[in-house]
């Protein structure tokens, strides 16, 4: 059984950071893609960051782009989201998700693989 758990959201005031982990069992991710994905209130699930597993291709949301940055460590199992200069916008619940293929996507339907989520909380 694959899981994905995420950790590290919480409430942090805007401008400060937080760095969000994805732990993966049940499965090695070696050479599939994952990505961050979150969602608002009221809102559909939107693309944040994804990568690569095996390789260094990043891709991120243009909203995103330059304040975060996705990370893993292969021999963890672990994906990380470094997130700087959060706003009052960056409010969601923020999903890990494992894809089986190996090109890392924006669209959702193409990961088979998603964690609970974890609260991101930015005040003004």
């Amino acid at each position: 059984q694959v899981q994905l758990v995420e950790s590290g959201g919480g409430l942090v005031q805007a401008g400060g950071s937080l760095r969000l982990s994805c732990a993966a069992s049940g499965r090695t991710f070696s050479s599939t893609a994952m990505g961050w994905f979150r969602q608002a209130p009221g809102q559909e699930r939107e693309f944040v960051a994804a990568l690569s597993w095996s390789g260094p291709r990043t891709i991120y949301a243009d909203s995103v782009k330059g304040r975060f940055t996705i990370s893993r460590d292969n021999a963890k199992n672990t994906l990380y989201l470094q997130m700087n200069s959060l706003k009052p916008e960056d409010t969601a619940v923020y999903y890990c998700a494992a894809d089986s293929g190996v090109v890392p996507s924006r669209d959702p339907a193409h990961y088979d693989y998603w964690g609970q989520g974890t609260q991101v909380t930015v005040s003004s």
